[in-house]
């Protein structure tokens, strides 16, 4: 039997240190066990945080607050290191060196978000400075979540895919908010010199207004002044709309996209459609919904009405026949005999444990059969060979 090497050792515990912070796989426990205990360390310290400021709680338990800070700087310290030491195995940054890739790690953002998370605490300690200094540094952890959270991850994504277009939204803003406050400065500065006697203090009065935000300190009080504030309140609607609409749409096809990816590696898994070219298993993800269902759920029920057949992406279901149960596992499909021959369910099918499906509707399949006869071959194949063991069963019995 060999002995592993130190080195092959120290790699193996790298890979499985990886391993234990993989965010994507939701399948090991012990690393599900740390995700959920970050994520609530990181909002029990920002809780801690935000109560620290209220002097009630404060002067209560402020001896706790400090001590929650201490322990949540110790773990993201730890933490910061760990990730730090196996950035060689991200995928991101397998092809580079051990240090490069380290180096690339700690360059991102949020790696960027760990560290600065943590060194406002260990900076006061330091520096003997009173921890309320960095309060708004301290809470940025509460962004670590977005490295727990699909959405936000996609969100950070949008974002950075169309910063030019934000970028030109914002220059295109602060054209206006100068616009704004010049024509404002010209109404009103001899009526309110003292508010709006200058364009740089004009530009407080068109800031509120473009951003639909009303008034308070600053209005205009003459006829010129206030026909110039409806302009720019109709404007200022057209300019938050503009981000705003940038972001939504990016935002929807982002998702749209991830779901597409997810769908199609479904499919290319499933061996039905196994002999499919990337371009066909694509047109195919077109007529395929997928369908999470729980332990116990009856997906199909015997003699009601067939309008779908059902693909296994992953779990199992248990089709309820006269003969016993017979088990379907990932990469079948079933109810496709009821809808080649438009007739009503034989059996009842349950899920047998969380179970995806790739739901395929009658109109859908009939099209997918004419432009696939090798598919279309297959399905009949397997309905034919089931009808014939049912049949058998039958006469057996």
């Amino acid at each position: 039997m060999s002995v592993a090497t130190p080195r092959t050792a120290w790699f193996r515990a790298r890979l499985d240190l990886h391993a234990l912070f993989d965010e994507a796989d939701t399948r090991n426990w012990p690393a599900t066990i740390v995700r959920r205990g970050l994520i609530g360390l990181v909002l029990i310290s920002v809780a801690s945080i935000v109560l620290e400021t209220v002097p009630d709680p404060a002067a209560a338990y402020g001896a706790w607050f400090l001590g929650i800070e201490d322990v949540a700087v110790a773990i993201f310290s730890i933490e910061y290191i760990l990730r730090l030491w196996c950035a060689p195995e991200e995928p991101n940054y397998s092809g580079s060196g051990e240090w490069a890739a380290r180096w690339a790690f700690a360059r991102s953002l949020p790696a960027l978000i760990d560290l600065i998370s943590i060194l406002p605490t260990i900076a006061g300690l330091i520096l003997s400075a009173h921890l309320k200094i960095f309060l708004l540094l301290r809470l940025l952890r509460f962004f670590k979540l977005a490295r727990y959270s699909p959405g936000m991850r996609s969100l950070a994504k949008v974002l950075e895919a169309e910063r030019k277009a934000l970028l030109a939204s914002a220059i295109i803003l602060l054209g206006f908010v100068i616009l704004a406050a010049a024509a404002m400065y010209s109404a009103e500065h001899d009526a309110q010199p003292d508010k709006l006697g200058s364009i740089p203090a004009a530009m407080w009065w068109a800031i509120v207004t473009l951003t639909t935000v009303g008034y308070g300190d600053v209005y205009p009080i003459t006829v010129v002044g206030r026909l110039v504030a409806s302009v720019t309140m109709v404007f200022g609607l057209m300019m938050l709309a503009l981000p705003v609409g940038i972001v939504a749409t990016a935002f929807a096809e982002e998702i749209h996209r991830r779901e597409f990816v997810v769908t199609w590696g479904m499919i290319a898994r499933i061996p039905l459609f196994a002999t499919l070219s990337a371009s066909e298993i694509g047109e195919i993800t077109r007529f395929l919904n997928a369908r999470m269902v729980s332990k116990g759920t009856a997906v199909v029920r015997q003699g009601e009405d067939a309008r779908s057949m059902f693909l296994i992406a992953s779990g199992e279901v248990e089709v309820e026949l006269p003969n016993g149960p017979v088990r379907l596992g990932e990469g079948h499909f079933f109810g496709e005999r009821a809808l080649l021959e438009n007739s009503k369910r034989s059996a009842t099918v349950r899920a047998t444990e969380t179970t995806r499906l790739l739901v395929l509707e009658a109109s859908d399949l009939r099209v997918m059969m004419d432009r696939n006869p090798a598919i279309a071959q297959r399905i009949r194949g397997v309905a034919e060979q089931r009808q014939a063991d049912n049949a058998k069963n039958e006469d057996a019995d």
